[in-house]
């Protein structure tokens, strides 16, 4: 009942954190849209630019003050609660999937780190990433946008290389993604809101705005919108084990980053012209360069002492049958191979990836990935090689006490062809 009250809680907290998100990184996208595409040939006195659309069988006609208006209008929409929500729903949905069960999903396997300790260094890490970014800004640094984001990036991929030292690749993402979201919120409620509250109240008392308090909540808003795909990717990531799962997975991290940064600034220059068209295919070239570079190495078919003392076991137990003898070579080998591979995938594996299983942590089988029969081994063999073996992030934290030998003689059998002959 626990397991299936502690998913529930996850599917609960993970749906208002996407609706959330969702939410903020639209008015997110909107706005830079917006402020990119104001007509600002000839404006009307006081104002900045502005633009006229269609959407939902409608006509806009928006208009931005180069200030402010000389009163404030009755209805003013504010834009800050997605924001909160979204990284409130994140911080809860860390406290959930990884420090109720630390030394399963939080913790790297075989680092010696307090489940305290860790859940500190992921909590800390967030409040001084924030601190950090934000004296950046505020110092001579932040006159040179492309300088600052070029520290600000370095800053943030070296954060990555320091979570994959100590925990796991899906942590060690995620904590990467719970940085870049803290950086944004504290944008939201220590600069643009702040900046925003002081223009609305030098209208209602009739003073001159300060423009810079506007102009450094422009730059925090920009900084947010090219951070955006990134964390999009980040929040998706824990479904893809050959990026997080890869021994250089921070480095696969900064790959990505760079790649959605530069179709993020794509989207916002081509209404201006078409001379970043080139990150497109760029991207996608880019893509493909990581997938090949992440793809699994086919296991070597080498005599391990384990693998020796298999053939051994097998040549005494079948030498006084004639009609064993008379079978091919390899029908034996596969035959007592997969009797092995079956009994360890028994003991390290359908603890969790069973119909029923015996693990007090899942009421069912996650993703519904199940291994209870040699069929099923014999389906699901490329998953059981990618994350089993080749990235050996399962099983999670390695619970069940998978050993090399273990993984090299599954890795020796799916080579083989995963044949489940007896």
């Amino acid at each position: 009942m626990e397991a299936h009250f502690t998913e529930w809680l996850n599917l609960g907290i993970r749906w208002i954190h996407m609706i959330t998100g969702i939410a903020w990184i639209g008015a997110s996208f909107y706005f830079v849209w917006l402020e990119n595409n104001l007509d600002r040939r000839n404006p009307r006195e006081g104002l900045a630019g502005d633009l006229w659309a269609i959407h939902g069988g409608g006509i806009y006609h928006l208009e931005k003050y180069k200030l402010a208006p000389p009163k404030m209008p009755e209805n003013l929409h504010w834009f800050k609660w997605e924001a909160y929500f979204t990284w409130l729903s994140g911080v809860a949905l860390l406290l959930v999937v990884y420090y109720l069960n630390p030394s399963l999903y939080l913790v790297k396997p075989g680092v010696d780190l307090a489940p305290a300790a860790a859940i500190a260094i992921g909590l800390g890490s967030m409040a001084v990433s924030y601190l950090i970014y934000h004296l950046l800004c505020d110092s001579p640094l932040g006159k040179r946008p492309a300088l600052l984001g070029a520290v600000l990036f370095v800053l943030i991929i070296a954060a990555a290389w320091g979570f994959s030292q100590v925990f796991s690749g899906r942590a060690a993402y995620i904590h990467v993604g719970a940085i870049i979201g803290t950086i944004m919120v504290g944008n939201v409620f220590f600069t643009i809101m702040p900046a925003q509250r002081a223009l609305v109240k030098a209208i209602e008392t009739n003073t001159t705005p300060d423009p810079l308090l506007p102009a450094k909540g422009l730059l925090r808003s920009r900084h947010n919108n090219y951070f955006t795909l990134p964390v999009l990717f980040i929040m998706i990531s824990n479904h893809f084990p050959s990026t997080y799962g890869s021994h250089y997975n921070w480095l696969i991290l900064a790959g990505i980053a760079v790649l959605a940064v530069l179709v993020r600034h794509y989207f916002n220059t081509r209404h201006a012209s078409q001379r970043f068209a080139w990150t497109l295919p760029v991207a996608a070239l880019g893509m493909i360069c990581l997938a090949y570079v992440t793809a699994p190495k086919p296991p070597a078919v080498v005599a391990t002492p384990l693998a020796q003392a298999e053939q051994a076991a097998t040549a005494s137990e079948q030498a006084p049958s004639t009609a064993a003898t008379e079978r091919p070579a390899a029908t034996q080998a596969d035959g007592t191979r997969f009797a092995q591979v079956e009994k360890v995938i028994h003991e390290r594996c359908t603890v969790c990836h069973s119909a029923n299983p015996s693990s007090p942590m899942f009421s069912a089988a996650p993703a519904g990935f199940m291994l209870d029969t040699p069929a099923q081994m014999q389906a699901q063999a490329a998953k059981i090689q990618a994350q089993a073996v080749a990235s050996q992030i399962m099983p999670l934290g390695n619970i069940t006490q998978m050993t090399q030998d273990e993984r090299d003689l599954i890795g020796r059998w799916i080579a083989e062809g995963a044949h489940i002959a007896r």
